[in-house]
């Protein structure tokens, strides 16, 4: 595939021999076409345990068979595809024609533009190269007339064994380096014709030339150094090696130009759209707050590190369009869409949320012990993967069930890994806007009660304290937050929402006394049906163990996987939460609210 876009091999002794094929479209490059070769071999797999295959991608195409097929241009799945339409037939009918006349003159290849008076009409037509003129002309003639059956519709595909014809009101044609290399032979053949008339026109022909020559290489030099990265890499390429680029204006058909109906939601990074390819594949689309050449450039950076991360409970990057106007990222798309709604039976409006419907009780029944605890264990996976095994160190900090996506198996995948340095770092710190507003003149109970808005900030979110209070940033951050989803799993109640009868107590204060007490299971969601109680306490004992004050005490993630994983294993006594003692001394110091009570705007 490196050389001409095009192999075929075979491989074993019959009857379990197998034969393969696999070519690009003509309008396709060496890159382009491997990658498209890359997505197309994944796809193979899916079709076992038939004994053939045949994978139709938008710029490339594989088949697989337990025989010889190389000469046929007909096959039983040959098909056509169309969508849309209005009738412009004669114009496609015209510029399809045209095509055959030269295609088969052309190495089976061929693309044509024509022009309706309601909208223009782009075309390309494309023979296997293993079939010879004649067998490549019979398959380009039956590709026509099952084609035309796709008329009125504004795109159409036939699909033949031997070849492929496609035509469409938008431009999905390539630019193609051949075209590239005959406009450079002409421009080169008029200067010879120029070299008759004088040889001293040639002399100044070439001096030139050689001057833009070197001008263009200079030019090309400094702009590939300036794509360099920290660590030497050229993050474009490499981004793009890893990854499929999405052209602007497929993501924008694909979500019908981000129409409302299509958006899932949005967030602190940006907008989230369902997405739909021509090739009938769903896919989430996330519409990031960005914008401008600098903050592209470390979106770039930072979508080449996001790009490295591969496990199965990560959610996947599929590849991004990257412009100076839009900043957009591709996901797999998936149906159960985020923890936080099946677990909480939140309704969708509250989450800002469009054209979605609301959240539907039975589902929360489908998550008994077994799957919660799967998506536990699923969950501290993805973590260990992001703080250890992935090529670049990633801190999440901000694991919450809202970023837990679940797949149809209910099977855990973390979303917005890698984000959260999109953030500005010019926001002022969130205690220091709460206390402004209340309008405190006196520097003691101005210090007091920055002191309090953090504590309110920790006991009702998922942020260690260490963050909050000093910014200090490690992987026991999200060590932190796991800990807090964990007991929330367990409770089927929502950290901010938890109310108790001692007003400040947080889920995790109210766990840790629950644990005191040996009452853990007051705390259990009463949705879980628990035949191992011992086990459920254990895994409380682990998210309280994560949610201790000191950093150094919280275990790490792939502590907190053998502790899942290995139930002989020692737990240690966990300690006391984060902010019981302020909590103690808030609640003894009445005089001091009083005051405060008086100085709100």
């Amino acid at each position: 595939m490196d050389r001409g876009n095009f192999g075929f091999a075979s491989y074993g002794e019959p009857p379990q021999r197998i034969y393969v094929l696999a070519q690009c479209h003509g309008d396709l490059n060496t890159n382009d076409c491997r990658l498209c070769y890359d997505e197309a071999r994944q796809l193979i797999p899916g079709c076992f345990p038939y004994v053939g295959s045949q994978v139709y991608l938008d710029g490339c195409f594989i088949r697989a068979a337990n025989y010889c097929f190389y000469q046929e241009a007909f096959s039983l799945h040959d098909m056509e595809h169309d969508k849309g339409g209005i009738n412009f037939g004669h114009v496609v009918k015209q510029v399809l024609g045209e095509l055959l006349k030269t295609a088969s003159l052309n190495n089976g290849f061929g693309t044509g533009y024509g022009k309706s008076s309601e909208r223009p009409v782009y075309a390309l037509v494309n023979c296997w190269k293993t079939l010879d003129e004649n067998s490549c002309s019979l398959c380009l003639e039956d590709a026509f007339d099952g084609i035309m059956l796709c008329l009125p519709a504004t795109e159409g595909r036939a699909l033949r064994a031997g070849c492929i014809i496609r035509y469409s009101d938008y431009d999905f044609i390539n630019v193609m380096r051949s075209e590239l290399q005959k406009t450079l032979l002409m421009y080169i053949g008029y200067i010879a014709s120029t070299a008759v008339i004088s040889v001293l026109a040639i002399c100044i022909g070439v001096f030139v030339g050689k001057i833009i020559y070197n001008h263009r290489s200079r030019k090309h030099s400094k702009l590939k150094d300036s794509r360099l990265t920290e660590n030497g890499t050229e993050t474009e390429s490499t981004l793009f090696k890893r990854s499929l680029r999405f052209k602007y204006t497929t993501l924008l058909k694909a979500t019908d130009h981000f129409n409302e109906s299509t958006k899932l939601g949005q967030g602190g990074f940006g907008e989230v759209f369902k997405g739909c390819l021509g090739d009938g594949r769903e896919i989430a689309i996330k519409r990031l707050y960005i914008s401008g050449s600098n903050r592209s450039h470390a979106v770039r950076n930072e979508v080449d590190v996001i790009s490295r991360a591969e496990h199965k409970n990560l959610v996947r990057f599929l590849g991004c369009s990257l412009t100076s106007h839009e900043n957009l990222l591709v996901y797999e798309f998936l149906p159960n869409k985020s923890l936080d709604l099946i677990l909480f039976g939140k309704n969708i409006s509250n989450r800002k949320f469009i054209g979605r419907t609301n959240y539907e009780p039975y589902k929360k029944k489908e998550l008994d012990w077994k799957r919660r605890f799967g998506i536990i264990v699923g969950a501290a996976e993805g973590l260990e993967y992001l703080h250890r095994k992935c090529e670049v160190k990633i801190v999440h900090r901000d694991i919450k069930a809202s970023n837990i996506l679940l797949d149809t198996k209910y099977k855990p995948k973390i979303a917005d890994f890698g984000l959260a340095r999109f953030y500005s770092n010019e926001v002022a710190p969130l205690s220091t806007a709460i206390a402004g507003t209340f309008h405190l003149t006196d520097s003691r109970l101005q210090t007091y009660f920055v002191s309090f808005s953090c504590l309110l900030c920790g006991l009702r979110g998922y942020m260690a304290p260490e963050y909050i209070a000093r910014g200090q940033l490690t992987e026991k951050v999200d060590v932190y937050s796991y800990g807090v989803l964990v007991l929330e799993i367990i409770s089927g109640v929502e950290n901010n929402k938890f109310r108790s009868h001692e007003c400040l107590d947080t889920l995790v204060i109210s766990t840790w006394r629950h644990f005191q007490s040996n009452s853990v299971s007051e705390i259990i969601d009463e949705d879980i049906d628990v035949d191992d109680i011992e086990e459920v306490i254990r895994v409380v004992q682990i998210g309280l163990l994560c949610t201790q004050e000191a950093p150094s005490l919280r275990p790490t993630m792939t502590e907190i996987i053998q502790m899942l994983t290995q139930r002989d294993l020692h737990l240690d006594e966990p300690t006391i939460p984060p902010f019981v003692d302020e909590i103690m001394e808030i609640s003894h110091t009445t005089s001091c609210f009083k005051q405060l009570s008086g100085s709100f705007s």
